[in-house]
């Protein structure tokens, strides 16, 4: 029998479900790399697999005017998008769980821009929230002027909006000259909840702009940045350039989009990640746990004691999201398109495990 030190590291090693970009990229988007590997293209997005990949988004949204832009990864996409959007006395509207707010190291309040953070039960956005921003910025132009809201689907809680929450949203933003922007890094999480009305076509309708979010769900990096507003479009190339995101290969980015979206593939990781958070949660259900938040996504917040935590903490790795009180922490398990039937098991095991502790 020969010996791998790589087998031996693998059984050591606790599994993670800390995120969903824990491992590399779906096998199909490997082999379509490969195979287009000698191929020659244009660059800077130009390339046929790029155009290819915004004609795919275009048809899907059914909106074929909307322009589309491939960047590396989520906080650059939330960067460039709103760093273009806005003036520079301009400022952002964003729920308190908010990524920009909360887990981009002040990416967009380095660019001058201020975030005007929202508290929300449930890491959702509402009109009457954004509504009180404005009222008290009203002392112009001694303040910041209230131009772009943010929201995430899912949300970093996990949550969805609903297609009339959209459009709420929409038509407030509409009324007081807002540009709204979506945070799309799990948007087929999303759109693939058991509890979801919305449409890829209603982010081509009901949004200014949107990312369409592929690190997170299968791909080895890569975000969309979807931009609906016409008014928008112009000159975004020219902030791609200058934040340094236009890909000399940028071809590396539109095979990837091209491969999950051409039969749907994309949709098909979104639910499998999601049935398998199912199934985990509800084995925490079965032991009587509540959590954070309501989910049907690929990520869950069970709330668990310290002692359940240091037990489960033994063979697989999570993050320790919000403490409740001094005895109790809820705790974020997310699962990827990648997670095993196994692993998943093995995880419920170990919950069931817990019901005494």
């Amino acid at each position: 029998m020969v010996f791998s030190p790589f087998l031996f590291i693998f059984i050591n090693m606790k599994f993670s479900f800390k995120n969903d970009y824990a491992e590399g990229c779906h096998p199909r988007i490997l082999e379509a790399l490969s195979a287009t590997n000698l191929v020659q293209q244009n660059g800077y997005g130009l390339d046929d697999y790029c155009l290819n990949a915004e004609h795919l988004i275009q048809k899907k949204i059914n909106n074929p005017r909307a322009k589309v832009h491939f960047v590396s990864g989520g906080t650059q996409a939330n960067l460039i998008v709103i760093s273009a959007f806005l003036r520079p006395h301009e400022s952002v509207v964003s729920p308190a769980t908010g990524h920009i707010f909360t887990n981009e190291s002040g990416a967009i309040e380095a660019t001058g821009h201020k975030v005007h953070a929202v508290e929300t039960e449930d890491g959702k956005i509402r009109p009457e929230d954004i509504r009180k921003v404005i009222d008290v910025h009203q002392n112009k132009p001694h303040q910041v002027k209230q131009k772009l809201v943010y929201i995430s689907n899912s949300t970093e809680v996990g949550t969805i909006y609903s297609k009339k929450e959209l459009i709420d949203l929409y038509q407030f933003c509409q009324e007081n000259n807002l540009f709204l922007f979506v945070d799309g890094a799990r948007l087929g999480h999303a759109l693939k909840a058991e509890t979801n009305d919305l449409t890829l076509e209603d982010f081509g309708k009901y949004t200014d702009a949107f990312y369409w979010g592929g690190t997170k769900n299968g791909a080895l990096i890569g975000e969309a940045i979807v931009i609906n507003n016409e008014d928008l479009q112009g000159e975004f190339g020219f902030h791609l350039k200058q934040k340094g995101a236009m890909l000399a290969k940028g071809r590396l980015l539109g095979i990837q989009f091209q491969e999950l979206l051409k039969d749907d593939l994309y949709f098909d990781l979104a639910n499998l990640a999601n049935q398998k958070a199912m199934k985990i949660k509800k084995s925490f259900q079965e032991i009587g746990c509540h959590f954070l938040s309501e989910t049907f996504t690929n990520q869950i917040f069970p709330i668990l004691n310290n002692s359940q935590i240091e037990k489960l903490s033994e063979n697989f790795d999570f993050y320790v999201w919000k403490k409740i009180d001094e005895d109790k922490s809820a705790v974020r398990i997310i699962t990827s398109w990648a997670t095993s039937d196994e692993i998943v098991e093995k995880l419920i095991a170990e919950i069931s495990s817990l019901r005494n502790s």
